[in-house]
């Protein structure tokens, strides 16, 4: 069973809500990082670290758009965050550049949709030696050669 880090800011309260209950219907557990500290990077970060560490197995955060939170994620090394809004490109965040993290905004994306987002998303496996890989080696080399 995947073990999914998730965390929102006060912004994305509701729809946290929704998608740990989701989850847990489609049999994951999950690790909720929060929702009371209104500076969503701080959320970010400790998910990032978590699954960047192999604590977790992916990541779901959730702010207002989304897109603050995958900014933030992103400097993570090691975290791999998407933000995802449409069925096809959810799906590619995984199968064709291994991202271990997605970001939803409550905002802007129903409940419903970002339900599905996440199915999709939990269903999703990297294809390792497809056309992408070298795509996404040239991201890992570029991360190991300029870790602190």
């Amino acid at each position: 069973m995947k073990k999914i880090a998730i965390g929102c800011d006060p912004n994305a309260v509701g729809l946290k809500e929704a998608i740990i209950k989701h989850l847990a219907e489609l049999g994951y557990e999950c690790e909720d990082f929060g929702r009371e500290d209104p500076v969503y990077a701080n959320v970010a970060i400790d998910v990032a670290e978590a699954v960047a560490a192999g604590k977790n197995d992916r990541g779901i955060l959730m702010c207002g758009t989304g897109i603050g939170m995958c900014i933030t994620a992103n400097k993570v090394p090691g975290a791999y965050a998407a933000l995802c809004a449409d069925a096809y490109s959810t799906e590619r965040s995984i199968k064709s550049n291994n991202a271990n993290i997605m970001t939803l905004g409550e905002q802007v994306t129903g409940v419903e949709l970002a339900k599905s987002l996440v199915t999709i998303w939990m269903k999703a496996e990297y294809e390792p030696g497809g056309r992408s890989e070298h795509k996404i080696q040239r991201i890992y080399d570029y991360a190991k050669a300029h870790e602190k």
